[in-house]
């Protein structure tokens, strides 16, 4: 995007009550272009649509309707060719539009912001914006749990330690393992699809806060939109931002659920574990120490996944104390969600193509199953339900047998009979049969 050039004039779009323009610094913090430019697709959909409803409505002539939605035409090009001469003084992407639309079709411009607001036009590009970027997102997800279910089911039957406080704990399958991400992701999935889901009703049509006397049709804008209907309270519509917070939840969850699967990543490729390793192209070595090979993809994913909390955070913030209805602090609930979306697909992006591409020692994995003692708890069940032990004299009798393992250096699997039977005569050869891998 081109940046924004300032101007010394006054703002032609809402100063004429007032007797200077604003002050340098003023217009520092007031200018939101370089922001917000980014909704320009959204803009120049619903004012189309607005365009045409009033012409619809006879609230405009068919003469000025059109010249409108053909201007408009104009500068989706310009903007889609990077031509547009984005200009600070007109502070945002929507008065941007507006001011070249004059430019190019003269007076009949100042006429598409009959019956709405900057309040409900912000509103409602917001809203779709943030619909078509929770759709992306669910696109991406669906792209990352393609690769992990391809993963599970090459590793269906490929045996690891599963562990609980990081100590192992039960036998595992790497599939099952890597399922379980595939689980988080899909509920990830289907916050994002809630999300959509419900903030899928329209602003446009509440003007600044209560209405047009004008004979609008919601309806129509609504759905040529591609929203459900129009919001019912116009106060509400104008001032609600839950759906950005609900959007940032849900890329923060997912940014949880990555950072997880990456911090797994980061330990399961030292030499302790030796598990994975990723491919040349997701890592990267030291500047000093030749040998190196970092697992940095999975490092940063789980470092920008504090951005994702913080961006949550920053938005509840914004909002917590505002007063109806719209209020400038709102200005700043864009920054947070656009770096929101575009960490987390980065982050997607990311870990598709390290897990993808990862090389799994499934001997490895099945040696440290072997060596940690993880089918102590199925030892347990047989006491239970083959010599009817309670749990917790069972779970006593386990652990003894543990211990003599310990001592003597050696398995469960490889412990004689007459060993266990000296803690528990009652056992019978046929435990052989859960203490094996």
């Amino acid at each position: 995007m081109a940046k924004a050039k300032n101007s010394k004039k006054s703002n032609k779009m809402w100063g004429g009550r007032f007797d200077a323009r604003p002050s340098d610094i003023m217009q520092q913090i007031n200018v939101s272009i370089d922001v917000d430019s980014r909704l320009w697709p959204q803009d120049i959909a619903l004012s189309k649509a607005h365009a045409e409803m009033l012409g619809r409505q006879k609230i405009l002539s068919k003469k000025d309707a059109d010249a409108i939605v053909s201007g408009l035409g104009k500068i989706e090009k310009e903007l889609q060719n990077g031509t547009f001469p984005f200009r600070a003084e007109f502070e945002d992407i929507h008065m941007n539009i507006e001011a070249r639309l004059r430019e190019l079709i003269g007076d009949a411009a100042g006429r598409l912001h009959t019956a709405r607001s900057r309040n409900d036009q912000v509103a409602t590009s917001f809203r779709m914006w943030v619909r078509d970027a929770a759709r992306d997102l669910i696109s991406e997800i669906e792209s990352f749990q393609a690769t992990i279910k391809k993963l599970s089911q090459k590793h269906a039957k490929h045996i690891m330690p599963g562990y609980t406080h990081l100590q192992p704990a039960q036998p595992v399958t790497l599939g099952r393992h890597l399922d379980a991400y595939w689980h988080m992701l899909n509920r990830d999935k289907t916050r994002l699809e809630d999300c959509a889901k419900r903030l899928n009703k329209c602003p446009l049509g509440s003007a600044a806060l209560a209405g047009t006397p004008f004979p609008i049709d919601r309806e129509f804008t609504a759905k040529k939109l591609g929203f459900d209907r129009p919001m019912q309270n116009t106060m509400d519509a104008v001032s609600a931002r839950d759906f950005a917070n609900e959007f940032l939840f849900a890329c923060a969850q997912c940014g949880l659920h990555l950072s997880r699967l990456a911090e797994e990543i980061i330990i399961w490729s030292t030499p302790s574990f030796g598990f994975v390793s990723l491919s040349d192209q997701w890592s990267t070595g030291s500047s000093i120490m030749p040998q190196k090979k970092n697992p940095d993809s999975a490092e940063l994913v789980r470092g920008k996944t504090g951005r994702l909390a913080g961006n949550l955070i920053s938005m509840m913030t914004i909002m917590k104390g505002l007063p109806l209805t719209y209020n400038r602090d709102m200005q700043e609930d864009k920054p947070p969600v656009f770096d929101s979306y575009d960490t987390i697909k980065l982050c997607l992006q990311v870990m598709n193509g390290a897990i993808g591409s990862a090389k799994f020692n499934t001997a490895k994995m099945l040696q440290d199953s072997e060596d940690g003692y993880t089918t102590a708890t199925a030892l347990a069940d047989w006491l239970v339900m083959e010599l009817g032990l309670p749990f917790r004299d069972a779970h006593h009798i386990t652990g003894t047998i543990v211990k003599m393992a310990e001592k003597k250096g050696c398995k469960l699997s490889e412990l004689a009979l007459k060993d266990m039977q000296s803690v528990e005569r009652r056992i019978t050869k046929d435990i052989f049969r859960v203490l094996k891998i």
